[in-house]
């Protein structure tokens, strides 16, 4: 399997999020069970000599939120939406502390896109979950969303995401 970078953004409002309800972006039902950790992921010595033998998280697109939201209801403008990112974060970092993390010496966390910016939102977090002594490395592939204003007169302006320049 080649290794293909995930992308998409946010999801920025109830439109755009339902637009992914039924797809990888939107929700890990449609995502391969597995996937190959290859490159800076690789086991490999020789593929990747500085990594080969670190414990690795990759955190994966689904939410399209980063991994931060935390909303009680479910329900917005009767639409079923969970946005409970924060969450799942929570319940995936305790199952792989009790499966061993907890004991690393060396961990690597890292994430394309909104898992990109996840990795930035979550990485003081994820170092503070394993032993003092342990080295830790974070690593965003991509997932640095700039939100800016582009004024092209006065009196109107026009909202730009760094998606729309690259």
């Amino acid at each position: 399997m080649l290794y293909e970078p995930q992308g998409g953004g946010w999801c920025r409002n109830l439109k755009s999020c339902a637009s992914r309800q039924k797809s990888m972006l939107g929700s890990s039902h449609y995502m391969e069970r597995q996937v190959e950790f290859a490159g800076m992921l690789s086991d490999d010595e020789d593929q990747n000599p500085d990594f080969h033998n670190w414990n690795k998280v990759k955190i994966r697109y689904c939410d399209g939120a980063s991994f931060s939201g935390n909303v009680k209801d479910e329900l917005q403008n009767g639409t079923k939406f969970f946005f409970r990112g924060q969450r799942i974060w929570e319940a995936v970092m305790d199952e792989l502390l009790v499966k061993g993390l907890r004991h690393a010496k060396q961990a690597f966390l890292t994430g394309c896109s909104a898992g990109g910016l996840a990795t930035y939102i979550h990485c003081d977090g994820f170092r503070a979950l394993l032993p003092k002594d342990s080295r830790v490395k974070c690593l965003a592939d991509g997932g640095f969303f700039l939100d800016v204003y582009v004024f092209r007169s006065p009196s109107t302006a026009l909202d730009v995401s760094s998606k729309d320049f690259f």
